[in-house]
């Protein structure tokens, strides 16, 4: 009798973990970074080898960081969101071009539009990897002392930007008074 329980017994934990597997929002990956300041880094910027920017650039009472590349198939579908959004929000989007062939990138921006205040290049993705990118397109938000408030990972629109990132801001602002 036993010897049948416990096949029965391991597929229903088995299905039970998968039933509950369905119902999680992917996007939502908790980061360790939450609540701690972005990496440091110091790096050209996509359009200009010779600049440097540095972590120390990264200004606004809030501003997000997009991790894209032109490889990513999602950063494609959601750049037309980035593009509404920078010319709507007073929030300045940062780009980090992740990964990514300078060229290539360079000609996507004048191709779709350019919605990052200053694109940050990493070319090997060293400074993804501080900042715990699983992958593009990946987006964080990042308050005036420059801490890590929220991550996104999957594609940024009109309505994640309404549902996720304003009430963010929000619960940020209301606590700060």
């Amino acid at each position: 009798m036993i010897r049948f329980l416990i096949p029965v017994l391991l597929f229903l934990i088995l299905t039970g973990f998968l039933f509950v597997g369905l119902y999680k929002d992917p996007s939502l990956i908790p980061s360790p970074l939450i609540g701690k300041p972005i990496p440091t880094f110091a790096t050209s910027t996509l359009r200009d080898p010779g600049k440097i920017i540095s972590d120390k650039d990264i200004q606004g009472d809030y501003a997000l960081i997009n991790v894209w590349a032109t490889w990513c198939a999602a950063c494609k579908q959601e750049h037309a969101a980035l593009v509404y959004l920078a010319s709507q929000l007073q929030v300045p989007i940062y780009g980090l071009n992740y990964k990514d062939d300078r060229g290539a990138a360079i000609n996507w921006l004048k191709q779709y539009g350019d919605p990052y205040v200053i694109n940050i290049f990493d070319e090997n993705g060293r400074i993804g990897i501080d900042f715990g990118v699983y992958g593009a397109p990946e987006t964080f938000l990042i308050d005036s002392k420059g801490i890590i408030q929220h991550k996104l990972v999957g594609v940024m629109t009109p309505d994640v930007w309404e549902k996720q990132f304003m009430p963010k801001i929000n619960q940020i602002t209301a606590a700060l008074q």
